[in-house]
C-alpha cells in the first residue's frame, strides 16, 4: 500500500474536521490554508468523503464541513480503502479487490505468503486507529517541544 496525494489529504482534512469535532461547521478555506492543500483538490475530497458517510456539508456563507459521525467511529482503514482502493500491497492478497495473480501456483507462491502478512498487519494497524487516535496524536506531538532538523552534506 502507499498512500497518494489524495490520501494524505483525505486524513489531514480528517484531521482538522476531528479537532473541531462538535463545533460548528469548518470553512473549506481554513482547512486549506492549514494544511496547505490546494482548495479545489480539497473540495473533491471532501465531496467524495461525504459518499462515505464520514463528512457532511453545509452550504452558503457560513457554510463548511464537519464530520457526520463521531471520530472514534470512523476508521483509517475505511477512509483509505475507499480513497485509494486495497489496503493490501498486491491485488492476489487483498480481500475486497483480489485479482488473481500471474504466479504459477498461487497456493504456494512464498512471495504472496509474505504479502498476505504484510497485509494483516497494516490493516491490524489502520483498522484500528481511528481519527480521535490521530487527533490525540496530533495535540500530543503539538504539546512536545520543537526540535531543528539535522542537515548534514
Amino acid at each position: 500500500m502507499k498512500l497518494s496525494v489524495r490520501g494524505e489529504y483525505a486524513l489531514r482534512a480528517l484531521l482538522v474536521l476531528g479537532l473541531h469535532f462538535g463545533g460548528e461547521v469548518v470553512p473549506i478555506q481554513m482547512i486549506s490554508e492549514e494544511q496547505n492543500i490546494p482548495k479545489r483538490f480539497l473540495e473533491q475530497i471532501l465531496n467524495d468523503l461525504k459518499v462515505t458517510g464520514a463528512v457532511e456539508s453545509k452550504r452558503g456563507i457560513a457554510g463548511g464541513y464537519r464530520l457526520a459521525r463521531a471520530p472514534q467511529e470512523i476508521s483509517l482503514a475505511s477512509i483509505i480503502r475507499h480513497v485509494e482502493g486495497a489496503l493490501a500491497p498486491i491485488s492476489c492478497v487483498s480481500e475486497r479487490f483480489y485479482e488473481k495473480c500471474s504466479c504459477p501456483d498461487e497456493a504456494r507462491c512464498a512471495i504472496r505468503n509474505v504479502m498476505k502478512d504484510v497485509r494483516s498487519k497494516i490493516l491490524e494497524v489502520m483498522g484500528t486507529i481511528t481519527v480521535a487516535d490521530l487527533c490525540a496524536r496530533a495535540q500530543k506531538l503539538a504539546e512536545e517541544p520543537a526540535t531543528a532538523l539535522d542537515y548534514v552534506i
